[in-house]
């Protein structure tokens, strides 16, 4: 008797999914995935569960007031929110906005950066201990973010040339930072402990890492090989929401943050300091030192030389270069 079997219809995939989707195949970190699917739901839940293609900028308008409005949030908050809702409408809906969105805006504030002195810098990394003194130790003395810092793996190491290749900034575009020479044989040693971790993984039949873009299927081999392994791995494997394989992924964000916390509360240190703190200190202290604004800019990865003069409000020289009547 022969048996007839009925083809399954393939289910048809939900928006979140289908805005997962396209962020994916357009190389959208995965942070960022998960901001613009919590944005959009929030957009979509704050309407009484509408399909958004029902709306438009009526409904955008109304939904970006409310956050600067009732929940007073701060103008990128609002930005990064309109961003996914145009996303959304634009790259997955497909569906052209009527109008342009003339929502009331978050208020920009004037921002001016928290930066530490030298030796508040010293006093803090001092109380640091182990792989997070070392990752402090890379964010001040190359300037890199922290995701930038935990991203970055074996091969971007370049001891011979003295630098470190930010292959995953933001805007994606690489470029090349310093490395300090007083690193090198603290980032050597650290690198013979890590090793001993990937070897071990890969004799229990692991030792994988994710690779960026669609480089696990062009290089099969290449997710277990040393120079793409990160340079800060963390203590554990875990499983990769994207592809569910368990791979070792660099070290949590958030236990760098803890560590700093504590470090800077033993230092006594009456400001609010965070790891980008030690981003704002490397660039004022460049500055301080003599060294050219552009160059400053290019190790920052700053597209726009306005954003690196910010730092120029605090190279001790008082209000403007004036010099006060009290000290007359």
């Amino acid at each position: 008797m022969e048996l007839g079997f009925a083809l399954m219809e393939p289910r048809p995939r939900k928006l979140l999914e289908q805005v997962s989707d396209l962020l994916r195949v357009k190389h959208y970190s995965y942070r960022t995935e998960q901001t613009y699917i919590q944005w959009i739901r929030r957009y979509i839940l704050f309407h009484n569960k509408t399909h958004p293609k029902d709306m438009g900028s009526p409904e955008i308008e109304a939904f970006l007031t409310h956050l600067a409005v009732q929940e007073q949030v701060a103008a990128s908050t609002q930005n990064q929110a309109l961003s996914a809702i145009l996303f959304l409408y634009r790259e997955v809906l497909r569906q052209e906005l009527d109008a342009s969105i003339d929502a009331v805006r978050a208020k920009q504030p004037r921002y001016l950066p928290t930066v530490l002195t030298k030796e508040e810098v010293r006093a803090v990394i001092s109380n640091l201990s182990g792989v997070y003194q070392l990752v402090v130790q890379v964010l001040y003395g190359s300037g890199v973010r922290l995701n930038e810092g935990l991203n970055i793996r074996i091969k971007d190491l370049d001891f011979a040339q003295q630098q470190i290749i930010v292959r995953t900034p933001k805007g994606v575009e690489s470029r090349v930072t310093m490395l300090p020479a007083s690193l090198n044989e603290p980032l050597r040693e650290h690198l013979q402990r890590v090793r001993r971790l990937h070897q071990q993984d890969i004799a229990q039949g692991y030792g994988a890492v994710h690779l960026p873009y669609a480089l696990a299927r062009k290089y099969p081999n290449a997710e277990r090989s040393w120079v793409w392994q990160f340079v800060f791995p963390s203590d554990r494997r875990c499983r990769d929401p994207r592809t569910s394989q368990i791979n070792r992924y660099h070290l949590h964000e958030s236990g760098v943050q803890k560590a700093l916390k504590q470090a800077v509360f033993a230092a006594r240190i009456q400001k609010r300091v965070g790891c980008h703190t030690f981003r704002h200190s490397f660039a004022t202290h460049l500055l301080e030192a003599g060294y050219d604004i552009r160059t400053v800019q290019e190790l920052l990865g700053h597209k726009d030389v306005k954003t690196t003069m910010i730092y120029t409000h605090v190279l001790n020289r008082g209000g403007k270069g004036v010099r006060s009547p009290l000290d007359s």
